[in-house]
């Protein structure tokens, strides 16, 4: 996907704060906002608090997620501890009418080798960018977004156009509290939705979606700031979201929005 000058502009600035933070030249105000934000293990707890899989089962070694048809997140298994039983979980995910999935965070490198030697594919490169809420709750101060205790009928027919069905939509249902769905409206018609819940003091973002005809209009944009004056009002001093890295645009956005990237995971798939 090509991107804009300006999509290209933020890249560059995030490498470059990279190289930067690589020869450890001292920046306090960068410093200030990283002391903020979640560590990798909060900012995956989190996530796994406020999209819950249905059912969750330790095997050998293991946590398997079971939740046929609701997505990675929900379905994949994780390793507890090094050395679990592949083939177990293997078969107990086959069981449960699912196709062996893990994920694995970057430095489970030994499993992530096991893993390829037994045909499994790398799929999905995943990363989760927060920021504190203040700043991302002034990007928007118009409030055009509604916020709603249960997803109105409008919101899973968008939801549903861009592949986010039922299942999912249950997952919503089973996650912690307090939780917030949030409807973006542009001439009186829906212009894009979203899903917040909050844990601990960090409010996770799922599930936004903007129909293809409004991209580009500033929708996932106010969104995000509504999810974060939402945040505010229940404590959460961060607001954090998982986006695969093949988005570019999205990785785009958050990027322009200040959000740092705290956390990243892939998946290894079963070539069946």
């Amino acid at each position: 996907m090509k991107l804009s000058r300006h999509a290209r502009q933020v890249w560059q600035s995030t490498a470059d704060a990279a190289m930067i933070a690589a020869k450890g030249t001292p920046d306090p105000v960068q410093d200030s906002i990283s002391s903020l934000l979640p560590d990798a293990a909060t900012a995956l707890e989190a996530m796994e608090r406020t999209w819950p899989a249905r059912r969750c089962r330790d095997l050998r070694g293991w946590t398997l997620r079971l939740d046929p048809g609701a997505g990675k997140r929900v379905t994949a298994a994780t390793a507890r501890a090094p050395g679990g039983d592949i083939a177990a979980a293997e078969s107990a995910m086959r069981a449960a009418g699912q196709t062996p999935l893990f994920m694995l965070r970057p430095d489970q490198r030994a499993l992530d080798a096991a893993l390829d030697a037994r045909g499994y594919r790398r799929v999905d490169p995943v990363t989760i960018h927060a920021a504190p809420v203040a700043a991302l709750a002034a990007t928007d101060p118009r409030h055009r977004v509604c916020q709603c205790d249960f997803p109105l009928t409008v919101m899973a027919e968008l939801w549903a156009a861009g592949g986010i069905g039922p299942a999912r939509l249950a997952v919503m249902a089973r996650a912690a509290r307090p939780r917030c769905w949030l409807l973006a409206r542009a001439d009186h018609q829906p212009a894009g939705v979203a899903f917040v819940a909050a844990w601990r003091g960090l409010a996770m973002v799922h599930a936004v979606e903007v129909p293809p005809a409004l991209r580009r209009q500033g929708h996932a944009r106010r969104l995000l700031a509504a999810a974060a004056r939402w945040a505010q009002g229940h404590g959460a001093g961060t607001l954090a979201l998982a986006v695969t890295d093949a988005n570019a645009p999205a990785n785009a956005l958050y990027a322009a929005l200040g959000m740092r990237p705290v956390a990243r995971y892939h998946y290894r798939q079963a070539a069946e």
